[in-house]
């Protein structure tokens, strides 16, 4: 199989690392990929104009592409699949009208409502005296979300109604996320643990990963502003197997066939982001691709060939797939820019990374680097997801923080207390 891998952050080269491990695959071509898949066997770095949908189809066509990955969600929710399948060309990944289930906030929410998935309470939001005038009447904590796609950023969880004003005013009046925020949804804030449970689907057949669960504020104790995630670990042990099963029947199975009933059958990676409390699951929101950092600790324990089982899911065949877990743990920990999610500076150079790579059990996955005179160096906010796995959480989280020590670049940040509540528990 000769694979199209789109995408070039920490998700696509723990996908890209995997994919080239199945014994079907020849090459892959990640567009644009990064210095750490560069360096994988099988991998092959290209450039491509990732916003020209008709040219990644005429590259695959040309190439000879038998199956093309699609990592970010800007190009499932602009129609990537829709400009392929119309070719004759398999990819793995929702169309347009399926990817709506990320790309707006109001159209998610009002599938759960119809269907009956557990979700909080919520109202969209049209124009910012409606929402500030639910927000005086349901009063805070309140959660405001934008819309649209906002690159994990349009969510404020305000404990205040004057935030909760405040980023009204942010996101429609001065339109912070652009036409992302022109519409809200106004929702209930939740008691509990958040945890992600990730899932493979065809669209009729739906089969569960191993639930993660992600770290998004900067510091140690859960302190500082949200971040695209700053470590994450799996098993998630608040998703106990009662819980997943419960979460499998009442929400992946249901939102699945809400989906074909509306006309939108869904296939490729359903992420659920859900709120536990006790024995009650709550959906936070939904993600049309696989989660980042959340994918570099799945992949490792995947007990099953990557590429066929996403061939199975774009040929409607994932029945036949043979998918299994290691019974592992794994714990990724995200080496970050001073100043991340501020201001930072890029173009350090990185060091450790040899030594690093030479450790069993041990990946270090890139997230924002690039080469720059035969040095990696850092090229974006988190730059780098040391990710290890071990028989259990404990062995794992010492593994990777012991990898991380070893690597080093000028204002480096990492959190230093990864999985603290799976130690806890």
């Amino acid at each position: 199989m000769r694979l199209l891998l789109i995408g070039g952050g920490g998700r696509e080269h723990a996908l890209a690392w995997k994919l080239a491990q199945s014994p079907q695959v020849e090459t892959i071509y990640a567009a644009p990929g990064n210095p750490g898949i560069a360096l994988l066997d099988k991998c092959e770095c290209i450039d491509l104009p990732l916003q020209e949908l008709e040219k990644l189809a005429d590259y695959a066509e040309a190439n000879c592409i038998d199956l093309t990955v699609v990592g970010p969600e800007a190009s499932l929710v602009e129609g990537i699949a829709d400009v392929f399948k119309a070719r004759g060309l398999a990819l793995f990944g929702p169309s347009k009208a399926a990817a709506e289930l990320e790309g707006s906030k109001a159209f998610s929410k009002q599938l759960m409502e119809k269907y009956g998935i557990p979700t909080a309470f919520f109202k969209v939001c049209e124009d910012i005296e409606t929402a500030k005038a639910y927000i005086k009447e349901k009063g805070a904590p309140i959660v405001v979300k934008a819309d649209g796609l906002a690159a994990g950023k349009g969510v404020v969880v305000a404990m205040t109604e004057a935030e909760a004003f405040a980023a009204v005013d942010d996101m429609m009046g001065d339109l912070k996320f652009g036409g992302a925020g022109a519409r809200v949804v106004l929702e209930e804030f939740m008691e509990g643990e958040e945890a992600s449970l990730l899932a493979f689907t065809d669209g009729d057949t739906i089969v569960s990963m191993i639930a993660a669960q992600d770290h998004k504020r900067i510091n140690d104790n859960d302190e500082g502003p949200n971040t695209g995630g700053m470590g994450t670990y799996a098993p998630a042990p608040v998703m106990t197997d009662i819980l997943r099963l419960k979460a499998v029947e009442k929400v992946l199975k249901p939102t699945i066939a809400a989906m074909k009933a509306e006309g939108r059958p869904y296939q490729g990676c359903l992420y659920a982001g859900l709120m536990i409390n006790g024995d009650d699951i709550k959906v936070v929101e939904f993600n049309c691709r696989f989660g980042d950092p959340e994918t570099q600790v799945i992949m490792p324990l995947l007990d099953g060939d990557l590429a066929e089982i996403m061939l199975c899911c774009a040929t409607g065949t994932l029945a036949q797939a043979d998918i299994g877990w290691y019974d592992k743990a794994a714990v990724c920990v995200v080496m970050a820019s001073g100043g991340y999610p501020g201001s930072y500076k890029q173009g350090l150079p990185i060091s450790g990374l040899e030594e690093t790579a030479a450790r069993e059990d041990v990946v270090v996955f890139h997230a924002g680097t690039k080469c720059a005179d035969g040095q990696i160096v850092t090229a974006g906010g988190r730059v780098l997801g040391v990710t290890a796995v071990g028989k259990n959480i404990r062995e794992a989280k010492d593994k990777a923080y012991e990898a991380a020590g070893k690597i080093s670049f000028a204002d480096a940040h990492y959190r230093k207390d990864i999985a603290w509540r799976a130690l806890k528990k």
